[in-house]
């Protein structure tokens, strides 16, 4: 056991909710190991991960949960190949969405209903309805949520104010590109862009495809109907995110950074936004070189804007539903834990420490963290969610979509032909 771990166990709080779970948990069989593969590596969200860990094994006897770290970009890289191995995850992150939907018909994943259903469905009962329902396919209930999200613009108010922009009034993509190039005119760098990893300039491209399609031109598209994501809503998507890329918003050597270089980048003050999720002001602080990143006072978030004349209103929401997928031969104690994992009491600790906003029943309302609790009121008063596109449309899809993205903000392909190469990958995936 880790120094960390044993320095955790005198802690009251914990011996508290060991006293709680022992109460409730089924017993545990001896000598089983839940191997948890996670992309989270950073204080203090891995400090509260140990305690919960250890307080859930010292309820359990016998029971080791193995965390393991990947990477964002490794983990993506390498899940599939550690489905089919001997080194098979017990349970591992899920975006959901189509690449979900491709894990569990490939047989590797456990359906979890029956044990949501369990005692009466104590543990449906504490997550919201419409988070199960998001991991729910075909009737089968692929992941256990545990947090929803939203992307939006975190700003840099003292770089704003310094180039005469006020945030707030940023309401329509032309209101965007006219603050954008107000940056640039005064020497601040407008936005914080990580190309390298490509998924974090597919937000662009989608959330302008929901402004310029709206919800019910972008679900005909998924369904088939007319040209598809070939369409004119799509290509226009591409030519308003080509004249932003044509602008050069984004840091020097953007197509080469890594989304925690974008996340420095914004956290360093070196540039002025960056689109991104409602975790932000602690992994701007934990990325930015000194470690503390901006002052909460200093940040100020704003929706992605709207295109004038579009059916895509401002409370159409482009994030995340995240949660846990278990693998067909894991313990079955994996599931009790994440019983635990998903319980009020520590929902409320994490949603706390990590600024996320949990699925869990009754925690987004007490959310008191002034960045977290604007994202939680976006959320609120939704009018559609889009998952994100890379998971939603499946693999071999979103990957072309991340590509596009990329190759579309930097010149090197037209929007027409983006548009077509993401319609002919989306037709044979679903032919």
């Amino acid at each position: 056991m880790s120094g960390l771990r044993k320095w955790l166990r005198h802690s009251a709080a914990v011996a508290v909710s060991i006293a709680a779970l022992a109460a409730t948990s089924a017993t545990a069989s001896a000598d089983t190991t839940i191997k948890w593969l996670h992309l989270e590596n950073q204080e203090p969200v891995l400090e509260l991960w140990n305690q919960i860990v250890d307080e859930y094994e010292q309820a359990n006897p016998g029971v080791t949960i193995d965390m393991q770290f990947l990477e964002n970009q490794a983990f993506k890289a390498k899940l599939p190949t550690l489905l089919q191995s001997s080194e098979i995850p017990s349970m591992f992150y899920t975006w959901g969405g189509g690449v979900l939907k491709a894990q569990g018909e490939t047989g590797v994943l456990r359906d979890i209903t029956p044990a949501l259903d369990a005692d009466g469905g104590k543990w449906r009962n504490q997550l919201n309805a419409s988070s199960i329902d998001g991991m729910t396919i075909d009737g089968k209930v692929w992941a256990a949520p545990t947090q929803t999200g939203v992307v939006s613009f975190f700003y840099n108010k003292e770089l704003f104010d310094k180039a005469g922009v006020d945030g707030a009034q940023i309401k329509t993509w032309d209101d965007f590109i006219g603050a954008v190039k107000t940056l640039k005119d005064a020497g601040i760098t407008p936005i914080a862009g990580g190309g390298g990893d490509k998924w974090p300039l597919h937000f662009y491209w989608s959330y302008l495809a929901m402004r310029e399609a709206g919800q019910d031109g972008f679900a005909a598209a998924k369904a088939g109907e007319g040209d598809g994501f070939a369409g004119e809503p799509f290509v226009k998507a591409g030519e308003l995110a080509a004249e932003l890329g044509a602008l050069e918003p984004f840091q020097n050597g953007y197509l080469g950074a890594t989304w925690n270089d974008a996340l420095a980048a914004y956290g360093d003050g070196r540039a002025a936004m960056i689109l991104s999720f409602e975790s932000t002001g602690r992994t701007q602080a934990s990325n930015s070189t000194d470690g503390k990143g901006l002052a909460e006072d200093n940040i100020g978030i704003f929706p992605f804007p709207v295109i004038e004349g579009t059916p895509g209103v401002v409370t159409d929401n482009l994030g995340g539903l995240t949660g846990w997928a278990v693998t067909k031969d894991a313990p079955p104690e994996t599931e009790g834990f994440l019983e635990y994992f998903t319980s009020p009491d520590v929902a409320k600790r994490w949603s706390a420490v990590a600024k996320t906003i949990p699925v869990t029943k009754g925690v987004a309302e007490t959310i008191t963290d002034p960045l977290l609790k604007v994202s939680a009121e976006a959320l609120a008063k939704e009018t559609w969610h889009q998952n994100y596109l890379d998971q939603d449309l499946g693999p071999n899809v979103g990957a072309v979509v991340n590509d596009m993205s990329v190759a579309i903000m930097s010149g090197q392909i037209s929007p027409e032909d983006a548009a077509q190469q993401i319609q002919d990958t989306f037709e044979l995936e679903n032919m």
